[in-house]
């Protein structure tokens, strides 16, 4: 079962119709993000089958222009400070220098699923679209990936990554954890956590392809 038959299989579910009832009534209202045709970007740009690294955020940026799906990454050239602070400790990790946009597709076309926990927000208000029910399906999803057999690294940065980690216990995988790398945490334990290189070490010794971290 890929994800296109797992979100079939959600909607089928009594949350999900008051889930999308919500939803559609934001985005007819208001402006949101990110553009309804992208909602579930995350899933169909990394397959289930390919899924390596799960990097968990917790909703879409939430200014126009930025958010398209997938966690943490944007389509404008001027860097949201979290991803600014991603790449300083990518560059830091593996010792090079990174330079480079904040379209994170390339990551998630190698197997990189960049999944937040809330996948829609309105313009302006972050976490606004908390408990409309987009938790349960990315929970599900998240149970989803644990039950696989294929070594995954699950990245948690900050505490509501960790929260999940309680869906998390099929000893195959591997959990990195620190704290969050926006501003007003990255300097409690984020710099320097060096979890790019830490997935790479465990997926080699799974005999598994390396993360190319940095766009080519």
């Amino acid at each position: 079962m890929g994800w296109k038959e797992f979100i079939e299989e959600e909607k089928q579910l009594p949350y999900y119709a008051k889930l999308k009832e919500a939803v559609d009534k934001e985005y007819a209202n208001y402006r949101c993000f990110p553009e309804y045709k992208n909602i579930y970007h995350a899933f169909s740009k990394t397959k289930l089958e390919n899924v390596k690294v799960v990097i968990l955020g917790q909703d879409p940026y939430h200014e126009i222009n930025q958010a398209h799906g997938l966690a943490f990454s944007v389509l404008c050239p001027i860097l949201p400070p979290s991803l600014q602070n991603i790449y300083k400790e990518m560059g830091s990790d593996l010792g090079i220098s990174v330079h480079q946009d904040g379209n994170l597709d390339y990551l998630a076309e190698q197997g990189v699923l960049l999944l937040n926990t809330v996948l829609t927000v309105r313009e302006g208000q972050a976490f606004s679209h908390r408990n409309l029910g987009w938790e349960i399906l990315t929970d599900h999803a998240i149970q989803k990936l644990n039950s696989l057999n294929q070594p995954i690294v699950f990245i948690l940065w900050g505490s509501a990554a960790q929260s999940k980690q309680c869906f998390l216990n099929n000893p195959n995988h591997f959990i990195i954890k620190s704290a969050h790398p926006s501003p007003l945490s990255a300097y409690r334990g984020f710099f320097g956590s060096r979890p790019f290189s830490k997935t790479n070490q465990f997926l080699e010794m799974h005999h598994l392809t390396p993360i190319q971290w940095v766009k080519a």
